[in-house]
Order: C-alpha cells, then structure tokens, then sequence
C-alpha cells in the first residue's frame, strides 16, 4: 500500500479531496481525486468502472447520496493507509484534463461592483445599473464547444470593432483583449423540462465548482453587444481548472450575501446562505495584479440555478454556470482588466511596463481559496492561459498595442 503524505499546510487536504480527469503517458484518461500532490485513481481505489470514464459525467449523474458515500470511503481509505500502489501518481507526472463533458454553459453578471463599473465606463452620466439589475441575475448563453482546461492556449479572435471616429467597422485581431475571474459551477443531477428547480434543492443538483476565465474580446463586444448582447467577443474561449471542489468541501467557506435590497421575487428567495467566502488571485505575467472576493457578490449561485430553470429550462448533467466577473470594492479587488484599467486609460504597471489589455504571449493565472472545514484554506487549484497570436494575422500583437493606445 502507498502512504499518501499531505501537509498540514496543503491546500489539498482530507477536507478538499477535488475530483478530476487525469491520463498519463498513452492511457486512457480516467477519474482521480487529489490528496496533496497524490492524484489517485479512484476505479482502482474505490474498484468501480464509474470511475474509469474520461469524465466525471457519468459519477456526477449518480447524485448527492452516491456523491457523499464515494467522499466519505475516500477519505477513510486515505487516512487509513490503504491506497494501492498502484493507484497513485505525482501530480507532476500525469497531464489533466477537462474534467467533465460540459453539456451547456451560461454566465452570470453577478457582482454589483463589477456591474457598477461597467455602467460608469460604458454609459457616463446614466445609472450605473440597468433597472432589472437587482430584481434578477442577469446572464447569457455562451458556447460549451470552447470550454477548455487550464493550461490550454488561447488564440486571439477576430471580428468586427469600430474604433473610436472610425465611420464604419473593420475585421481583424482583437486589440482589446480581457479576462474574467469567476467561478463556475457544475451540475450533476439533471432536472426535466418544465420543471423549475428552487434555490433550496440547488445542493441536490450542483456537484462542485470550478475556477473560470472566461475571456473577452472588448472592442468586438462593444460592436455587437446592442441589441442582443454578447457572442464573438465571448465564444471564443472558456477556461476552466481541472479540479472541481465538491460542494460538500464548501460547507466552511458558506456565508450571508452582502444584502438585497429591493427583496427578491418569492422564486429567488433562499432559506439557508449561499454565499461564499472564497478569495481569488489574478496574476499577470507571474505578477499579483488583483485578489477579487467572492463574498462580495450580490446574487448566489442558488438564486443563479432558480432563474436559469425558471421558465422550465432543463439542466443536463455537465452543465456549468459561472458567476461572472467577480470584483469587489477596490481597484485591487476587480476581476477584469477593462475594470482594473478603467477601459485602459490607466493602466497597471506589469513588470516594469504600463500595461492595459492582453499582448500576445501574455500569461495570465487565476488561483483562489476558502476556508475548509480543518481550519485551514482548502484550494482550487488554478486555471492558466497564455495568448497566441491570431491565426493568419501574426502582427496581432503589435497591432492590438498599436490599436490599443490609440
């Protein structure tokens, strides 16, 4: 038997336990949980071809009874000293993969910071906030086709901007390019068509969460946001980490929302808090640029679940929904660069070099924590991605600093 070791200080600990989808060398990808920097393979620990899928698809179908006996027997073996040799790897020496099929994708705009400041920028002089802000969690449908792992290069899109005194739109590379600090959640249970799912079952279909960026072309968004919102400068790449927390590891990190006011419709009311005191950490180029929390935001990923299935909207298992940008109060706290930049007019010095939005070969790596229930921080891991010229244009990054300054 193998003797997992795993630091008092680890973020990974009996009290995270994160599934994912690993493979190493020419093997099939399979199911394995994290303890430390063990990844083990759990149809060889638990012995159950569940687990031998290439997703957590078919496991996250099974449901919160199935989902607490598997977490339960994991922990006990690891604590017990009674994980095969077999079954274990560094995690250096395995490649990780999408950890689910992602059936459908939607993303919030859940943190009145975020909205706020995005309403002073792009609308001066309005309310900040659209009328139906606080009365429902906005959100879009994006594409599940380019959900993709930590550590996946991100090409930059092409499309239609107009910049500013431009008469008309011209194509070509992005010269806005943004990130988007959120976290995303993934449904296990499926719920039928026409059947709306209240914000007190959300813990019998939600498996887990994710780190997201979800990445955003701003002057191909600008472009075509009106009238029907956004699609080209957002369906080009979703990242998401490879560890999905369970949602029974956040039971530590559960808080009251800031507070809503007007009330919530009666659909959109919770009965127990689902909120989140979980803090992130942006960093550009290895460098910390921002560390926006969570706990700040206004809508709960309850009160997301209600409204998405509201009018009888179905979930399917591997469905993800993310938050939104995550920003909170400061300038150190906002989850965007279009945000943390004030639309670029100041920019942020990133190793040495005033910087406003995305250049080709930039790096940027999302992390986060929360409290676990040992009373340390339990981790999520990191979700990575570094940007690749634009395909056929490989002037893309003079051009984006060029257009960028202009």
């Amino acid at each position: 038997m193998a003797e997992i070791s795993v630091p008092e200080s680890s973020p990974f600990g009996l009290d995270n336990l994160p599934y994912g989808v690993y493979s190493a060398g020419a093997a099939a990808p399979r199911v394995c949980v994290r303890a430390g920097d063990a990844v083990i393979d759990l149809a060889e620990l638990l012995g159950d071809d569940v687990f031998a899928a290439p997703s957590l698809n078919p496991f996250m179908a099974a449901g919160p009874r199935r989902w607490a006996w598997a977490r339960g027997r994991i922990g006990e073996l690891i604590a017990a000293g009674e994980v095969p040799e077999e079954a274990v790897w560094d995690v250096a020496a395995v490649t990780m993969r999408l950890p689910f099929e992602v059936a459908d994708y939607v993303d919030f705009y859940a943190s009145e910071h975020h909205a706020s400041n995005l309403g002073r920028l792009l609308r001066p002089g309005a309310e900040p906030l659209m009328p139906n802000w606080k009365h429902l969690p906005a959100g879009y449908h994006g594409r599940a086709g380019t959900v993709v792992v930590s550590g996946t290069g991100i090409t930059r899109p092409c499309g239609q901007r107009r910049g500013a005194g431009e008469p008309a739109p011209s194509f070509g590379p992005s010269a806005r390019l943004d990130i988007e600090a959120e976290l995303g959640f993934v449904v296990g249970v499926p719920s039928p068509l026409g059947a709306p799912v209240p914000t007190g079952a959300f813990a019998e279909h939600v498996f887990g969460a994710v780190l997201v960026n979800d990445w955003s072309a701003r002057d191909i968004q600008a472009w075509e946001y009106a009238p029907l919102g956004p699609h080209l400068g957002k369906s080009f790449a979703t990242s998401v980490s490879p560890w999905v927390v369970p949602l029974a590891a956040l039971e530590a990190a559960r808080v009251p929302l800031p507070g809503q006011d007007p009330p919530p419709l009666p659909y959109l009311r919770e009965t127990s808090d689902w909120g989140l005191d979980i803090d992130l950490v942006v960093e550009w180029n290895g460098e910390v640029v921002s560390r926006p929390p969570y706990a700040s935001m206004y809508w709960s990923p309850a009160q997301m679940l209600a409204h998405l299935t509201a009018n009888g909207a179905s979930l399917r298992t591997g469905d993800l929904f993310a938050s939104g940008t995550i920003s909170g109060p400061s300038r150190g706290e906002r989850g965007a660069f279009i945000e943390l930049t004030w639309g670029g007019a100041e920019p942020v010095t990133v190793k040495g070099s005033a910087r406003t939005f995305l250049e080709d070969g930039d790096e940027v790596v999302i992390s986060a924590t929360a409290p676990g229930s040992g009373g340390g921080r339990i981790g999520f891991g990191e979700v990575r991605g570094t940007i690749r010229p634009a395909a056929g244009w490989p002037m893309a990054g003079a051009r984006g600093r060029k257009m960028a300054s202009e």
